[in-house]
């Protein structure tokens, strides 16, 4: 009997500093590898963020001082996307790294089994799925408000410096074709204006030395021209009609309404919940159940990080990203189908987490079950 409880004490002291070692390990580890792919990841955002601002501004849609802000509330918006893509490459990447390096072979013969990196996920990723639950439920709407607000000041103030000089703009239909040679000045007129358009079985030109943008109550755009002319007739033959004009109204620009997901992404959650409309509550589905996948993700991690050491880490990074689109693509499934009424909002809510959770345990299942040797030494 002392014997045996000197040995039990022995092995105590022995796997105890052992533990700390492995959880230390793996939580610096962690870190280093989440803030890595936490600034390629922004980085990547940043730069869609911004070509497609500097696209709107080239075409004259959005004032040139105003991408910048543009690009911060789109990417304040996406955050939580990027934060749980970031964690569940950065727990991934790290225990492919110690298969890599055969690292994993030898907290396995230490007598560490494979569940054991159950503890240490977790304790990395709470806070991650935390943040991103912040993010998700209430930074993500705020910057999804601001950007609309922000646009809806753009619209409002003067729209004639919105016209951009030099550039051929098509109407949204295709049947007219709008140039403006000088952009609008002090007076906020614009300069010889060239406006083509085409109707069926005809086509019509018209050019003014001066015109001006007006917006009506709807939120369409108009370009007012004055003392021009319009030239219209059928190609081809010599029936052409010359009209001068003293003041002359054309379509330029069509509001485009906000969609309704537009308008739920930018809806505070205390208002989705207060709201109870259906695609409301799909929207509401989406925020909560973005830190419960981030969690899930970071538990898939640890048996989608078994590689060969003799092979490459590129198919686990291949498998991680289409793994995340597939489960972000579940989700946004299960919200159109609550959305439509063709799911309940219960079942919109845990189908898709329910279903990764029971391949986790598959996956954890099949990995014990092929190598016993992953498994705790008695």
């Amino acid at each position: 009997m002392p014997g045996r409880k000197a040995r039990a004490t022995q092995e105590f002291s022995v796997a105890a500093p052992r533990a700390n070692i492995f959880r230390r390990a793996l939580q610096r580890e962690f870190a280093h590898a989440a803030a890595a792919v936490f600034v390629a990841l922004f980085a990547i955002l940043l730069t869609t963020v911004l070509i497609r601002m500097l696209g709107d501004a080239a075409g004259g849609r959005v004032p040139s001082d105003a991408v910048l802000g543009l690009i911060g509330f789109g990417a304040l918006a996406r955050l939580p996307i990027v934060l749980s893509l970031t964690l569940f490459i950065a727990v991934l990447m790290s225990l492919s790294r110690s298969y890599k390096d055969s690292e994993m072979v030898v907290w396995f013969a230490s007598g560490v089994p494979l569940t054991a990196w159950i503890r240490p996920v977790l304790r990395f990723a709470v806070p991650f799925a935390l943040v991103i639950a912040a993010a998700t439920l209430y930074l993500a709407p705020w910057a999804e408000q601001m950007n609309v607000e922000y646009r809806n000041r753009l619209e409002s103030r003067d729209d004639s410096s919105r016209v951009a000089p030099g550039v051929f703009r098509e109407s949204a239909g295709a049947s007219r074709v709008f140039f403006v040679e000088v952009g609008a000045g002090a007076d906020g007129k614009v300069r010889n204006v060239f406006i083509s358009s085409e109707e069926p079985g005809r086509e019509g030109v018209i050019v003014s030395a001066e015109g001006s943008v007006l917006v009506d109550e709807d939120g369409d755009r108009y370009v007012v021209l004055e003392q021009g002319r319009r030239y219209e007739g059928k190609p081809g033959t010599t029936e052409y009609r010359v009209m001068e004009f003293e003041r002359y109204s054309v379509l330029v620009e069509q509001r485009e309404a906000a969609s309704q997901a537009t308008r739920s992404r930018a809806m505070s959650t205390a208002a989705l919940i207060d709201s109870g409309e259906r695609h409301h509550l799909a929207e509401l589905i989406g925020r909560i159940g973005a830190p419960i996948s981030a969690l899930l993700l970071a538990l898939l991690a640890i048996p989608l990080s078994f590689v060969n050491p003799r092979a490459g880490r590129t198919n686990n990074l291949i498998v991680a990203v289409l793994t995340f689109l597939i489960y972000s693509n579940a989700i946004s499934i299960c919200q159109a189908w609550v959305s439509r009424g063709r799911l309940s909002v219960e079942l919109g809510l845990l189908l898709p987490h329910l279903v990764v959770a029971l391949a986790l345990g598959l996956l954890f299942y099949h990995r014990l079950a092929v190598s016993p040797f992953w498994r705790a030494r008695a």
